[in-house]
């Protein structure tokens, strides 16, 4: 236990909506359809659920940069320089000195803007320094060495205690910030430190006695592993460190991956060491079950409300299907049954694609909800780059990708910036060069406007209020609120106020803070702007006009939302439910009053860059009866063929539910999930499901009277997993110098699946190129380098699989071709480059240290002479820190040394693009 045991302060409970028993299936394929007669009972029709948190407003807090409260835990309580304790008020990447109880001070300021839940980055003690990154400290919380008291540079447990009772007293509820993935950087390795990563397939995992294996095909029993033969590095603990890490399991060096260095993509996503912090076996059952026991105990101990999670999608799958519900199960346990958790799962996008990819962690992986990182781009897209408002409208259209048993959209937390991307005011400054002051601040008001009046659970990111900006992501979008010593931060402008982040940010004046407040009191007053049905009813093709319907299902009353990112007016005319009936404005620009026409259609302008909500007088008219409703043919989707698309026709024009429900082979009835949105369709997921099974799917609507219909069944069969070639690109070239490496994917990914390319030269027969049966990523490598240039390859990939007959992947063919530059440029950056001419070391633009691409080796050398001294360096690409290598080839990875005799010396500095080792050798 971390510390005594106190009573649960409970919150008042979110309303639920009763829904059908809950079942997780995989989603399947097409096959043969088969029509049943319309289930005549029809009632398992539904309302869609509001499951967890869909009314919140979140506060997000980085407890070193919002308040000192306590001058004397600046430095933890570590002696030394800042190098030991952390502590530099002039230096961005190292702790400032906010804390918890300075946050505690803080909370009439937070509850003005009308915050529901403090969501707080990790609060856990930390490695106050990590000298290999910067160095920096460990300001952030996600460098934990102990996860069972709070960092002392933020305050102590008995402190977390009296905030979490001292928000609660306010109805706030308090969220952590936790992580699974990963632990601070304190195992190295024999081989090197911060090593470049090694594959599963070229070095497989090894039990204790030697035997290889693959960690998928295992769950449990897990074979028992040792350092010295189980890992393709060889992990060792520092003296004094051996017992450092907290709980005790977690210095057992065999609970961690121990390949090295991610690059953020493919396998090594999931096995590989974030910068060098020690990435956690999480399919490991000890590892499963200490992390959640370690945050069981926060639930129990200190009321905790719910956790985000960090870097979710570097977890596997089975981890989370395990660590959710238990953690769910043990906050009912311990009084608080509306405990709720969401997870990052960071990337670029907002299309299906995007959405098929998040949502498998809300569906297959049976949490709660995800950070809605698709939302944040789309927003963007919509508020500060003024693209098509039809674009925004189709993502919105999408979000049926979340839609199952026991969850959907409504639950996501919403954002338009963070500390690791950069704030929602950099952006807009960005976006809009040129731009007044006033046009920005009409944005940044737009954005917000979208982000509370829309679906999900806004969140805003601390200081976003008083208009902070900042220059970049990371450490450039962390400021402080209280008067800062950091020159970058002094001196940076705000949107809306001549404040700058040299003095005291907490100004209840400020427009945004305003702004913020009077959205989220709209909200309170009307929770159809909580968590309501949201229809999508207009889109301009261009800039201009978004309108949707928000639905109060309890007053029958019709909300319409409008949002305009032209900086010009815009006009449209928005369908209904109401049809000649009176809509009387709550918010924003235009009339205070409205009416719609014979056709339901409400004729409205809106001035640019503004939003204005309308609702109806009187509630929509009750149907009569339910409309006629019918399936259409179940596919798999494109985006993921682990889910099938079910897809519903509904007659009518007023508002309805419609409840999936589908059958595998002789099993029962159970639903699939409810929409309340055209149009109505489901993904529903399959990837468990054994190919060939039999499935059947059917639907009821339920109307806005309470009258139901059935649909009739439509049948098919779930189809084979697809495999995938990623690499090379079809249609592409390869060097004739480098081996081609072929990677393939299967989607859905199962236990006992292996792969084997094989290749055809020129149009003639296939030959094996080997197998693979490492999950999630399967490679093959060939040598195309006694092929004249100009001959065609082709590549393919088999997937086998027990009791499956084979699936063969489509043909990728490529052609043989001289080397060619794969990057724009590259620097010798380091301690050297003053001594070549650059104006400064460590620069990682200078030209003077650039290397050259040589075709006739296909990699980039240049040769400098260097007065004698000992020097470090490793290379960065295209001119920035954001991609580069160091020792071994590996991203981020550690720097290279290069002793040079006293009386100087020539040498040859060359980088290898295809494996991205660097290296140095004497000249001639």
């Amino acid at each position: 236990m971390f510390g005594p045991r106190r009573p649960r302060r409970l919150l008042a409970a979110t309303l639920g909506l009763a829904i059908a028993l809950p079942l997780t299936l995989p989603a399947m394929a097409s096959g043969a359809d088969h029509r049943h007669r319309a289930d005549r009972s029809r009632h398992f029709a539904h309302h869609a659920p509001r499951p967890g948190l869909t009314g919140q407003s979140f506060y997000f807090v980085m407890g070193d940069r919002f308040a000192n409260g306590d001058p004397a835990n600046d430095t933890g309580g570590l002696g030394g320089d800042r190098l030991t304790h952390g502590f530099d008020p002039t230096a961005k990447g190292f702790y400032q000195g906010g804390d918890l109880a300075g946050l505690r001070e803080r909370l009439d300021y937070i509850e003005g803007l009308g915050t529901d839940a403090i969501w707080l980055t990790p609060v856990f003690k930390n490695k106050a320094v990590q000298l290999e990154d910067g160095p920096s400290a460990g300001y952030h919380g996600y460098w934990i060495t102990d996860f069972t008291q709070i960092d002392p540079h933020l305050g102590t447990n008995a402190e977390l205690t009296e905030l979490i009772d001292a928000a609660h007293d306010r109805g706030i509820k308090v969220f952590f910030d936790i992580i699974t993935n990963h632990t601070a950087d304190v195992i190295g390795y024999e081989e090197g430190a911060r090593t470049a990563y090694v594959p599963k397939d070229v070095s497989p995992y090894r039990s204790a006695d030697g035997t290889p294996f693959d960690d998928r095909d295992y769950p449990d029993p897990f074979p028992p592993l040792d350092p010295a033969t189980s890992f393709p590095y060889t992990p060792v603990l520092e003296s004094g460190e051996e017992d450092l890490k907290v709980p005790a399991w977690l210095n057992d060096t065999t609970l961690y991956h121990n390949r090295g260095n991610t690059t953020f993509v493919g396998e090594d996503s999931q096995y590989g060491d974030f910068f060098g912090l020690d990435d956690l076996f999480t399919e490991h059952p000890t590892v499963r079950e200490g992390m959640t026991e370690i945050y069981s105990t926060w639930v129990e101990e200190f009321g905790i409300d719910g956790f985000r999670i960090d870097t979710m999608k570097h977890v596997d799958d089975a981890f989370w299907q395990h660590f959710g519900p238990a953690l769910q199960d043990v906050a009912t346990e311990a009084g608080n049954p509306d405990f709720f958790m969401f997870g990052e799962v960071a990337l670029d996008g907002s299309d299906a694609a995007a959405k098929a990819f998040t949502s498998r962690y809300t569906t297959m992986n049976r949490m709660q909800a995800i950070l809605d990182f698709p939302f944040q781009w789309a927003a963007r897209d919509f508020a500060s780059r003024g693209l098509s408002a039809q674009q925004l409208a189709e993502f919105f259209v999408a979000d049926d990708w979340y839609t199952d048993a026991d969850s959907n959209a409504y639950a996501l937390p919403t954002f338009l910036g963070n500390h690791d991307m950069g704030r929602i005011g950099h952006f807009l400054r960005n976006d809009n060069p040129g731009a007044t002051e006033e046009e920005l601040l009409a944005r940044d008001r737009l954005a917000h406007e979208l982000l509370y009046l829309s679906r999900g659970n806004p969140v805003v990111y601390y200081g976003d209020e008083q208009g902070f900006a900042g220059t970049g992501g990371d450490q450039s979008a962390r400021q402080t609120m209280f008067a800062s010593q950091v020159e970058e931060y002094r001196t940076g402008d705000q949107l809306g106020t001549d404040r700058t982040p040299a003095s005291d940010n907490y100004d209840p004046s400020h427009p945004l803070y305003r702004l913020i407040g009077e959205l989220d009191a709209l909200r309170e007053s009307h929770p159809a702007l909580r968590d309501g049905a949201q229809q999508v009813r207009h889109a301009a093709s261009g800039p201009g006009l978004l309108a949707f319907s928000r639905f109060d299902r309890s007053t029958q009353r019709e909300y319409v939302v409008l949002l305009n990112n032209s900086k010009a007016s815009a006009a449209a005319d928005v369908p209904t439910w109401v049809r000649g009936g009176a809509f009387e404005k709550l918010y924003g620009a235009g009339p205070a009053r409205l009416r719609t026409d014979g056709h339901r259609e409400l004729s409205v302008t809106l001035p640019g860059l503004a939003a204005a909500v309308y609702v109806s007088e009187r509630a929509i008219p009750r149907s009569h009866q339910a409309p006629a409703i019918s399936l259409r043919a179940p596919s798999p989707a494109a985006e993921d063929r682990g889910r099938m698309h079910v897809a519903a026709d509904v007659a009518g024009t007023s508002f309805y539910e419609v409840t999936f429900q589908a059958r595998v082979g002789d099993g029962p009835w159970r639903t699939i999930g409810v929409d309340d949105s055209a149009p109505y369709q489901v993904f529903h997921d399959t990837s468990a499901i054994e190919p060939g099974t039999p499935v059947a799917y059917r639907a009821a609507v339920l109307d806005n009277a309470g009258h139901t219909r059935g649909s009739a069944a439509r049948s098919t069969q779930v189809l084979s997993p697809a495999v995938v070639i990623g690499a090379p690109t079809d249609g592409g070239t390869v060097t004739s110098i480098d081996p081609v490496t072929i990677s393939a994917t299967v989607q859905p990914e199962r236990p006992g699946q292996v792969v084997e390319f094989e290749r055809s030269v020129a149009g003639g027969g296939w030959t094996s190129l080997g197998t693979d049966d490492s999950a999630p990523a399967y490679t093959a490598v060939d040598d195309v380098s006694d092929l004249p240039l100009g001959t065609s390859v082709s590549y393919r990939a088999v997937l086998r699989e027990p009791g499956q007959a084979p699936v063969t992947s489509a043909v990728v063919t490529v052609t043989t071709a001289e080397p060619a530059p794969a990057v724009g440029s590259v620097t010798v950056a380091g301690s050297l480059q003053s001594e070549l001419g650059c104006p400064a070391d460590w620069d990682p633009a200078c030209a003077a240290t650039g290397l050259a691409f040589d075709t006739t080796d296909g990699q980039w050398h240049a040769t400098f002479t260097l007065p004698g001294g000992s020097y470090e360096w490793k290379v960065a690409i295209d001119g920035s820190w954001d991609v580069n290598y160091g020792a071994g080839g590996a991203a981020g990875g550690s720097n290279l040394a290069l002793t040079v005799p006293a009386s100087g010396g020539t040498y040859t500095f060359t980088w290898d693009q295809v494996t991205h080792v660097p290296s140095v050798a004497p000249a001639g």
